[in-house]
């Protein structure tokens, strides 16, 4: 292997058995109840109906490089492998077949306080984890105002960590992650726990991370964040690498043509359906609300969403919250449906984005329920897809409309002396 390559993916795969219980009773009065009612049967069912084992492929036949210096994002859906090839790079669990090859220390973010002991203070936690990285102790002392700053938690270094909060906790885990100097670094989806400025600050020690030369696998939801940070990207599906190259290219398919590129999705087994014993996502739609071709939706046309969920426990004050994003992952706007308190049964939301607002691009969706406020119950990102199309434009520009939305206000545009007669009229 070239001494340019940092790591190397050749037919990596990861295989995990699932085993399902036959259908047997499941407490023991009802072994008792069908033991007195039929015991033969009971005896025939347990031998014709085994216990089965299922083989799931979080990966299968992985196989890229990257570079030294080389700054990677790695986007996918929930699912996809991204966490599984992380936590094989990192060395926490073995693949099922093929390898991966590392050249270089690596300190691998992939939970908040990994590898933290939480009856230890702050203070001490940093010179546990830099000693586990062959740190002297005359380094860790040069870098220690510096880790305890960044973490921005001085007053309280010497209180067990334990007693943190999961900010605080976030805050010292990256900010000894990122300054132990790793010559490979490898970061999960932590950062989503941190507050925007915290997320900003991360963002732009492992920009300079990237510039001094070390290499960077960073897997995010945020296609902005990716997009910002890395130079490329590995799209990853079912645990199989659909496109690696050019992150800009690599995410604008991820958007438009992946699986996420559905304007409808329904879960028929609510067994399957995202969310839990509260509440749970059935169907999510994405239409124009004046009947037009759905497939071709432009700028002058207004949006419908709608959305199904089933709520199981009666009385419960929940919040449907939508947030769109675009292409590049800005957030477009956050919508609510109010706390209101909701019935047990299966429950409808639906609003309308109107036309002459959205400018021409990809969006996708974010659905949020809350409870009571405060809890998150769910959270699934990019759960639809959908493209609003430019309309044909009189005269000879016909360039990229500038803007995340582009919204047609009321204008008056005219001789000074006009608009000031209309002014003193109104």
């Amino acid at each position: 292997m070239s001494d340019e390559i940092a790591i190397s993916v050749e037919g990596l795969g990861k295989c995990y058995r699932i085993h399902h219980r036959a259908n047997r009773p499941k407490t023991l009065a009802e072994a008792v109840h069908a033991v007195a009612a039929s015991p033969f049967k009971y005896l025939a069912d347990r031998i014709r109906k085994p216990d089965e084992t299922e083989l799931f492929w979080a990966l299968k036949d992985v196989s890229f490089e990257v570079k030294r210096g080389e700054v990677i994002g790695i986007i996918g859906r929930n699912g996809a492998g991204k966490s599984t090839l992380l936590k094989i790079l990192s060395k926490i669990t073995d693949p099922t077949e093929g390898r991966a090859t590392i050249r270089g220390r690596v300190n691998s973010l992939l939970e908040v306080g990994t590898g933290f002991h939480p009856e230890l203070s702050g203070r001490e936690n940093i010179y546990m984890n830099a000693a586990m990285h062959g740190m002297k102790r005359a380094e860790i002392n040069a870098k220690l105002d510096e880790i305890v700053g960044f973490a921005e938690v001085e007053q309280f270094i010497d209180t067990p960590v334990k007693r943190y909060s999961s900010g605080m906790y976030t805050r010292l885990a990256f900010a000894v992650a990122a300054h132990l100097e790793p010559e490979i670094m490898i970061v999960d989806e932590v950062l989503a726990v941190g507050d925007a400025a915290f997320q900003k600050k991360c963002l732009g020690k492992m920009s300079d991370v990237s510039k001094a030369g070390q290499t960077v696998l960073f897997v995010s939801h945020n296609m902005a964040a990716i997009q910002t940070l890395c130079g490329s990207a590995i799209w990853l599906e079912k645990g199989h690498v659909v496109e690696r190259g050019d992150c800009m290219h690599v995410v604008g398919q991820y958007l438009q043509r992946g699986n996420i590129g559905s304007m409808e999705r329904t879960w028929e087994d609510a067994n399957q359906a995202p969310g839990d014993s509260v509440v749970r996502l059935r169907h999510v739609s994405i239409a124009p609300a004046n009947d037009d071709d759905p497939k071709h939706m432009t700028v002058r046309t207004p949006v419908a969403l709608e959305f199904l969920f089933e709520n199981y426990v009666s009385d419960t004050e929940l919040n449907l919250s939508i947030v769109l994003y675009n292409i590049e992952g800005v957030c477009i706007f956050n919508t609510g449906s109010g706390a209101r308190r909701a019935p047990k049964g299966m429950l409808k939301g639906r609003f309308v984005i109107p036309a002459d607002f959205l400018n021409d691009a990809v969006y996708s969706v974010r659905v949020l329920i809350v409870k009571d406020s405060s809890v998150i119950l769910l959270d699934i990102h990019d759960v639809v897809t959908f493209e609003i199309h430019d309309i044909e434009r009189g005269g000879a520009w016909y360039g990229k409309w500038i803007g995340a939305i582009r919204p047609t206000f009321e204008w008056k545009f005219g001789p000074e002396r006009e608009l000031e007669a209309i002014g003193s009229c109104v």
